[in-house]
């Protein structure tokens, strides 16, 4: 069985960073699967099934947090003590909200026209400064970092993901 008290990087063997290979972290969590699922522990007692069964659930929850940039960046923060989406503090800077007004007025005006070709560059645009975010955070969270800065980045990583799947829908939409 895991070992509950290691954090999501030591469950699956993997270097406490952002950088995380995508194959490395798919083929952990297969192995870890394989041992704990529910189904290998069906003939065991009730006790050995509710541990299975938690801890399936743990080593799913570390493989989403992981695999999800936001949600890995948000936790690496989490590990120093930080609250990446303190609900207190919701400050972006300015001009990248204006920024992203200025996509979202683009993106209604595209998607009233039903012009599917523009909504598409819109989201390779986001997701190639979703990249560049990407970038900086693991900059940032390499070595000891500016905290600070890092925070403001992952929340510019959560906005920008949000924009990204309502743009990615509004061409869902138009298209049959």
């Amino acid at each position: 069985m895991i070992d509950f008290s290691r954090n999501h990087f030591e469950l699956f063997g993997l270097p406490a960073s952002f950088a995380v290979d995508a194959a490395t972290l798919d083929r952990a969590w297969r192995e870890l699967q394989a041992e704990v699922h529910p189904d290998r522990h069906a003939a065991a007692d009730d006790a050995s099934r509710r541990l299975a069964l938690q801890a399936s659930a743990r080593v799913n929850e570390a493989y989403r947090t992981l695999k999800d940039p936001v949600e890995r960046g948000r936790y690496l923060l989490h590990l120093r003590g930080i609250d990446g989406f303190d609900e207190t503090d919701t400050r972006l800077a300015l001009a990248f909200l204006e920024a992203q007004l200025e996509r979202r007025e683009r993106a209604a005006e595209a998607s009233e026209a039903g012009d599917v070709g523009a909504l598409d560059d819109l989201v390779a645009q986001i997701r190639a400064e979703s990249r560049e975010r990407e970038r900086e955070l693991a900059d940032l969270l390499a070595g000891a970092g500016d905290g600070a800065r890092a925070t403001a980045v992952l929340r510019e990583m959560r906005f920008l993901a949000k924009v990204a799947e309502d743009v990615s829908a509004m061409v869902e939409a138009l298209d049959p």
